[in-house]
């Protein structure tokens, strides 16, 4: 069936970033509608983001189109031309290879809702603008920009 029940999906709370990049976003929730309704193509997530928190590391990808509408709440998107606040019914997209580090963050009371958009490319790599750290599609690991890898401490 293609209705997609909501609350059943899995939420995901926080991010893979390995430490202390994972802290500005550890209270975001993400739920993979897309993945849900078994979509390939492209991803479908809906996020939450508490007032206080990141969305991502800025960044931006070389082979993936991103798109992003909000629900509810207000955001303030950043990225290299300045701030620009975004409410309900605001969109932004983000075209791949652009160059342009993005990201939101919650500056407001409350809690931000908003759909993600964004292509699959496994050829994709996704750099952090601010911090020496990138990723790939093909193995989702995140490491420095020299590619030497980041590593998680021991437990």
């Amino acid at each position: 069936m293609p209705k997609i029940e909501i609350s059943e999906v899995a939420k995901r709370k926080g991010s893979g970033y390995p430490p202390p990049f994972d802290a500005v976003c550890a209270a975001r929730v993400r739920q993979r509608l897309g993945d849900a309704g078994g979509l390939t193509d492209f991803g479908v997530n809906l996020m939450r983001l508490p007032p206080g928190n990141w969305s991502s590391q800025r960044h931006w990808h070389s082979h993936e189109d991103e798109f992003l509408y909000v629900l509810e709440g207000e955001l303030t998107l950043i990225e290299d031309d300045g701030e620009t606040v975004l409410a309900a019914g605001d969109c932004a997209a983000f075209p791949k290879g652009s160059g342009n580090g993005h990201h939101m963050v919650n500056r407001a009371s409350m809690t931000a809702v908003y759909l993600e958009v964004g292509t699959r490319s496994p050829a994709d790599i996704t750099i952090c603008s601010d911090i020496d750290m990138m990723s790939t599609n093909a193995d989702g690991r995140f490491v420095h920009k020299d590619g030497t890898p980041y590593f998680k401490p021991s437990s």
